[in-house]
């Protein structure tokens, strides 16, 4: 009997990296994790912003990073203004950055929604090598014909599956842009 386990597995991994990347995303409203795929030019290198500073959410519309090191403020502010797909205009008072969430507009949730389009089709496309993987495998095993198209057919069941997953993760995230 040939194992699907480490496959599905696999494509469990994919769908955990997905949900995460579908964290980053903006939805209008404050959330830290926005900021989660932000490096900062701190301490002569690239640092994860969560690794130099605390961020928190202050209303609905407000994300305040309070950095753990008050000398690193330029360099964060610099960072999130820098980072074109946030769109975010930071300012800090020298102990806080201050970063407001302007409303979405519906070009921009459009546009949101594009970016995040890609994150699909990268991962479905992890989910076709992790499928590839296993057809290989499944090749250069030792079993009988008929197994061989069972386990086949329970390969492509599960990409199937996982694949629905990211579809409906999509759809969930793409109402959440784009509602007002």
């Amino acid at each position: 009997m040939f194992d699907t386990a480490q496959y599905k597995t696999s494509m469990e991994e994919v769908i955990t990296r997905f949900k995460d990347e579908m964290k980053k995303v903006r939805t209008g409203r404050a959330h830290p994790d926005m900021l989660a795929g932000v490096k900062v030019e701190a301490y002569g290198q690239w640092m994860p912003l969560n690794q130099v500073a605390n961020v928190t959410v202050s209303g609905a519309t407000m994300l305040l990073v309070t950095p753990y090191d008050p000398s690193t403020i330029p360099a964060i502010s610099g960072a999130i203004r820098a980072d074109s797909t946030l769109g975010l205009n930071p300012s800090d008072d020298g102990r806080v950055v201050r970063v407001p969430i302007p409303p979405l507009t519906e070009e921009r949730r459009k546009e949101i929604v594009k970016t995040a389009s890609k994150f699909v089709e990268e991962s479905k496309v992890k989910i076709r090598n992790v499928r590839e993987d296993a057809r290989k495998d499944l090749k250069s095993a030792e079993l009988p014909e008929d197994a061989k198209k069972r386990a086949e057919k329970s390969i492509d069941d599960l990409t199937k599956e996982y694949n629905d997953k990211i579809d409906s993760l999509f759809k969930e995230k793409e109402t959440e842009i784009m509602q007002i």
